[in-house]
């Protein structure tokens, strides 16, 4: 924080009734969790769009960089196995 007087950013994360998992809603800023919580509610779910919010701090998160996605994911694309592209589909199979 630059300032003593700002308050710490928060991420919100919001599960809509019709989802199975949270979804990245927006960031706020506040001075604890439980007012997160509550802005979070007045502010993403004013029409009554989600079920459940999470609240996390910024700084709290971990994420990879965009610019290095070749090098730290690359370690997976030597395991064909968990993509089954050469598997044939045998005739009359509608679903697997």
């Amino acid at each position: 924080m630059s300032n003593s007087t700002e308050w710490p950013l928060w991420e919100v994360f919001v599960r809509s009734r019709r989802g199975l998992s949270h979804t990245h809603a927006g960031s706020l800023h506040a001075p604890d969790a439980e007012m997160a919580l509550r802005n979070a509610r007045d502010l993403y779910t004013r029409r009554s769009e989600g079920v459940s919010i999470w609240v996390v701090p910024s700084t709290s998160i971990t994420a990879s960089s965009p610019d290095e996605k070749d090098p730290f994911f690359e370690p997976s694309a030597d395991k064909p196995y968990r993509h089954p592209t050469f598997y044939e589909i045998p005739e009359g199979v509608k679903h697997l």
